[in-house]
């Protein structure tokens, strides 16, 4: 029997194990048995991983939680492919793959490495719309919840609920064939594939995930498989353009977060904690993008990255150069957080007036970014520069009610308290 102790610790690895697994597990059943064989490839890693919980309780987490995953979902596969009798074609034909007695690890995390590319890649049928293909990937492959979804696409769970079951139907009823093209038909696609790793490397980054402001697995995910796309496509330069991108954020890892967990904003990090390999790696991959004529979102992005991580000082930061990198940038894709940016970077450089005029704008004509704590948590911090507590407090309460990470919480509520004392101390003077 299992202690409560015991049950709270299998119950963090398999939550850990769901995020990093799921998705895993999900790409190796559907690249083993057919693409067709998707959604009860879902189910199977979904009941492997409840299996796990139950079993590891009672009995102990194994040596390799991995292996025994993917061998237990593997099992579960090939049972159900007995059970199901309008199934027997599939089993003939590729039921004689030989696992033999291989290390489980060894040989299924290398065989994920490149089965994962590959089923991302499958999904960006072009049959398939491209905000189809987005929640199709982040769903099953990436294991994100409609609510992350929700969250990285600035919509709603019940639009990406009506999108993933379109979705899904769609391939269903048009006999649509996940498959993957060859090395020239995959290039049409390579824009999709940016916009998951982009979007997946973003969850990591600035988490929705109730307890976590980072997660680092997913980061190091999207930057694994982005370093696949830049070997395999050595002539493209948009790959190295976002994996610099990646570098450059991934550098302030270790100043966002102080040692009680609360967030560190980024005017206030200490830049000697700043990874200078990492940036460095960075600047390497985002020299080499520039050699092409090709000059993508990804590209201006990591430049305004890079002009961050290599300033002396937030106040000697080049803001000028920044601003215009994101008119620019406004040219590729005409996001609300461009906008967003843009006000921060306008505050900056000519006071906090000007910034609230454009974020209060925002409020008024964007419904997006209306759903959107950042901006709240933005006015809020440019009203409390103004000292118009009142107005800050509001604008911090609205943006903790629209966020979900605990984290991002009680930093709202720390802005409030010095709110409440900068009130406090107008009274008394």
């Amino acid at each position: 029997m299992s202690d409560n102790n015991t049950t709270k610790k299998v119950n963090q690895l398999v939550d850990h194990l769901f995020r990093e697994e799921y998705g895993r597990v999900v790409s190796f059943l559907t690249a083993t048995f057919g693409f067709h064989f998707m959604e009860i490839a879902e189910d199977i890693a979904q009941d492997t991983l409840v299996e796990a919980c139950r079993n590891w309780s009672y009995h102990g987490i194994p040596n390799n939680p991995q292996g025994w995953i993917f061998k237990v979902a593997k099992n579960k596969a090939f049972n159900w492919i007995r059970r199901e009798k309008k199934r027997q074609e599939i089993y003939r034909q590729q039921g004689k793959i030989d696992f033999g007695n291989t290390s489980d690890n060894v040989y299924l995390e290398q065989e994920i490495e490149d089965s994962m590319l590959r089923m991302i890649f499958a999904c960006c049928a072009p049959e398939i719309s491209i905000e189809k293909q987005i929640v199709l990937i982040l769903s099953i492959l990436c294991g994100f919840s409609r609510r992350e979804i929700a969250h990285a696409l600035l919509s709603n769970e019940e639009t990406i609920k009506k999108r993933l079951f379109r979705a899904k139907k769609e391939i269903r009823e048009k006999y649509i064939h996940l498959e993957t093209p060859t090395k020239a038909g995959l290039k049409s696609r390579l824009p999709a594939v940016y916009s998951c790793l982009y979007l997946l490397f973003n969850e990591g980054y600035n988490s929705s995930h109730h307890d976590d402001l980072i997660r680092k697995d997913l980061c190091l995910e999207a930057i694994r498989l982005n370093k696949l796309l830049v070997s395999f496509f050595k002539e493209e330069s948009t790959p190295k353009a976002l994996l610099a991108l990646m570098y450059f954020h991934v550098a302030r890892f270790e100043s966002r977060i102080d040692e009680k967990g609360a967030i560190i904003l980024f005017k206030n990090q200490d830049r000697s904690l700043w990874d200078s390999k990492l940036i460095n790696a960075g600047v390497y991959y985002l020299t080499e993008s520039a050699n092409s004529n090709i000059l993508s979102s990804y590209h201006l992005e990591a430049h305004i990255a890079a002009l961050h991580c290599t300033a002396n000082s937030f106040e000697e930061t080049n803001w000028a150069f920044i601003y215009k990198l994101y008119e620019q940038l406004y040219q590729f894709k005409s996001s609300p957080i461009i906008h967003l940016n843009m006000a921060i970077v306008k505050g900056v450089m000519e006071g906090p007036q000007k910034a609230v005029e454009l974020l209060e704008n925002f409020v008024i004509k964007n419904e997006a970014l209306n759903r959107y704590y950042l901006l709240y948590a933005t006015l809020g911090e440019f009203y409390k520069e103004m000292k118009k507590f009142d107005l800050a407090t509001f604008n911090f309460k609205r943006a903790s009610e629209l966020t979900s990470s605990l984290k991002e919480k009680q930093l709202l509520i720390g802005k409030i308290d010095e709110c409440r004392e900068g009130t406090e101390s107008i009274i008394i003077k």
